[in-house]
């Protein structure tokens, strides 16, 4: 039987799991057929041009990307435009688009752990947990004889989910009462009786932002007329998923002697500094792709020093006041560096399933920016 694009889907999302993505993000499957036939998966930063038609003129089936084809939804699909040609020739070459973005950033292993790494940084911790807009926890309150189908209803939802895994909930069984007024609509007891029924309380972890979503998809379920429920605020303690790195240096050094360092090791001719070039960094705090939102964490951290790409001028006034260095290296030379481990990564996960598909990084990127 032939292995479809969806196997190798499940695949990635076991190395970049989607729950980690940031709110504003979108990621997953962008074009494509996931039940199509796959054998050649190539991977890179962007879904440019070059790069679609150089996965299509090696006949690949998936194309693997960091960047999302589109962030917003797209109104109209133009073969005259630069992303509608790509989709369309994507589409007529039967090439499956998928972007791992945030969610590769922040899980263990991803982007910031491989960039700190190349920047040899130990005792690495996160700077911003996964996910902009926390947990709360659910607690609603279902009769016995709806259970079954109310839970239905919340495995149909994905929600409750504990790192890899999703419907995590608790029940606990107890007596509900109430006493329906004179324009209530009871769906079970007795208007003006006082009423004991036996029900379960159900709890769950859903993220903030889906709180409104979810008691609403529930309360169509609901068999009475007002669903109870309670919805808790979730302090999550250290964890090991998020935006950013902080780590510490095997030994202190000047700020010039870490800039002269890190060119070296990333293989840059130049980087935009913020800062006196004697002070000494032990602690640094680092972030893929575009970091300026990430600052005030940076800055909170103990770090003397913040490495990241699109760095702005308020941000570099900011730094200035704050006291941390700044170290600008693109966003372009901050991600790249994943496409490697991620092929890396894709073909061991490929063997440990018992699957055969070609993957391979493709060669058509360089930095938008020239430094002349």
């Amino acid at each position: 039987m032939a292995v479809t694009t969806a196997r190798y889907i499940r695949l990635l999302h076991q190395l970049a799991p989607t729950h980690l993505a940031e709110s504003w993000d979108n990621v997953g499957l962008q074009v494509g057929n996931p039940d199509r036939p796959t054998k050649k998966i190539g991977v890179a930063l962007d879904p440019l041009p070059e790069i679609v038609h150089e996965a299509c003129a090696k006949h690949m089936d998936l194309l693997v990307t960091h960047h999302p084809l589109f962030f917003k939804p797209i109104k109209r699909i133009l073969g005259n435009t630069p992303q509608g040609r790509m989709i369309e020739k994507a589409i007529t070459h039967q090439l499956a688009i998928y972007c791992a973005h945030t969610n590769l950033d922040s899980v263990p292993g991803g982007v910031n752990d491989v960039l700190s790494n190349r920047l040899g940084l130990n005792r690495l911790r996160v700077l911003q947990g996964a996910g902009d807009a926390g947990l709360c926890k659910l607690s609603v309150f279902v009769p016995l004889d709806s259970l079954d189908s109310f839970f239905e209803r919340i495995v149909s939802l994905g929600v409750g989910r504990i790192g890899p895994y999703s419907c995590c909930t608790f029940r606990s069984e107890g007596i509900g009462t109430f006493l329906p007024d004179d324009e209530a609509s009871p769906a079970i007891g007795e208007i003006g009786t006082l009423n004991e029924v036996r029900e379960y309380r159900i709890e769950m972890l859903v993220p903030q932002k889906d709180v409104r979503s979810v008691v609403a998809n529930l309360k169509e379920a609901h068999p009475y007329e007002t669903m109870a429920y309670d919805v808790y605020p979730i302090t999550v303690g250290e964890t090991e998923a998020g935006l950013g790195r902080v780590g510490k240096l095997a030994s202190s050094m000047p700020l010039s002697a870490f800039c002269a360092q890190l060119k070296k090791t990333l293989n840059l001719e130049t980087v935009k500094v913020v800062g006196t070039v004697n002070s000494i960094v032990d602690t640094v705090a680092v972030c893929s792709g575009s970091g300026g939102s990430l600052f005030s964490a940076a800055a909170a951290s103990g770090a003397q020093v913040y490495v990241s790409g699109d760095l702005g001028y308020h941000t570099a006034r900011d730094a200035q006041m704050a006291g941390i260095a700044l170290i600008d290296i693109g966003h372009f030379a901050s991600e790249h560096l994943v496409v490697d481990v991620l092929v890396n990564k894709l073909k061991n996960a490929i063997a440990e399933a018992g699957l055969t598909a070609d993957v391979e990084a493709m060669g058509s990127e360089s930095d938008p920016f020239l430094y002349l």
